[in-house]
């Protein structure tokens, strides 16, 4: 890909997105596609050949109870959301956070929900984090794959290696703003209650795909929730 129309990443990779193809990856893709284009209730993205994107959506995945249980937990355990080099980007990433006790009964059957509905096994994941966006809050643009050229990637690649699947829950609505927003896609998913968003972080090659950057669109009133799950190319440790 080239031209002014490419995507400009949170970091300019120093090593091309065109020499990370891994096979690893590339068939986790395709498992994980089949499965999810095999169940019914989601519905798919359909995005140009010149700008693939892995994208499923499922409304109703979460009952509202579930939801309100999980705001609590977040608002219980929350912090000023983590950044790598967050002091040269203070307003990249404005929201708060809160990695959820994966031994809590509601955590725990919600994890094993998403794995199944994927079709990964939960060892893979990252354990499920909370996030919550007041007014005025926002994530600017960004992927969630990592960048392998950045000094954290030696720290983070023993632990189980490269992002694949990310798989995104809304738990409430704001009462304005708050979508993530997908702009190579022309695309902003508007909050919904219980709803899932589920997108592939590689290319079909197995390489980081750049068609992923996103960007969770500032609130403009009220409260946003989410929780965010994350999977890797082998068990998460």
């Amino acid at each position: 890909m080239a031209g002014s129309s490419d995507p400009k990443p949170y970091f300019e990779p120093t090593v091309p997105f065109s020499e990370q193809r891994s096979d690893l990856r590339a068939g986790i893709g395709r498992r994980v596609g089949d499965k999810l284009e095999s169940t019914a209730g989601l519905w798919r993205l359909t995005t140009s050949p010149e700008r693939p994107l892995q994208m499923y959506v499922r409304s109703n995945f979460l009952t509202a109870d579930e939801c309100a249980a999980l705001c609590a937990l977040i608002d219980a355990g929350s912090y000023p959301s983590p950044l790598y080099e967050k002091d040269k980007h203070e307003d990249v990433r404005t929201s708060y956070s809160c990695n959820l006790n994966v031994h809590d009964p509601l955590v725990s059957a919600i994890e094993t929900r998403i794995a199944d509905l994927l079709g990964i096994d939960r060892s893979w994941g990252e354990p499920l984090q909370g996030q919550r966006y007041e007014t005025g809050q926002r994530f600017r643009e960004h992927a969630d794959f990592f960048y392998v050229d950045q000094p954290y990637w030696q720290e983070y690649e023993p632990h189980g290696g490269q992002r694949t699947w990310t798989a995104m829950i809304y738990l409430n609505v704001p009462e304005r703003g708050g979508a993530t927003g997908f702009k190579y896609h022309n695309l902003a998913i508007a909050p919904s209650l219980g709803r899932i968003v589920i997108w592939n972080n590689m290319a079909l090659d197995g390489s980081p795909n750049p068609w992923t950057l996103h960007e969770g669109q500032p609130v403009e009133a009220g409260t946003k929730y989410i929780v965010t799950k994350w999977y890797r190319e082998r068990p998460f440790v």
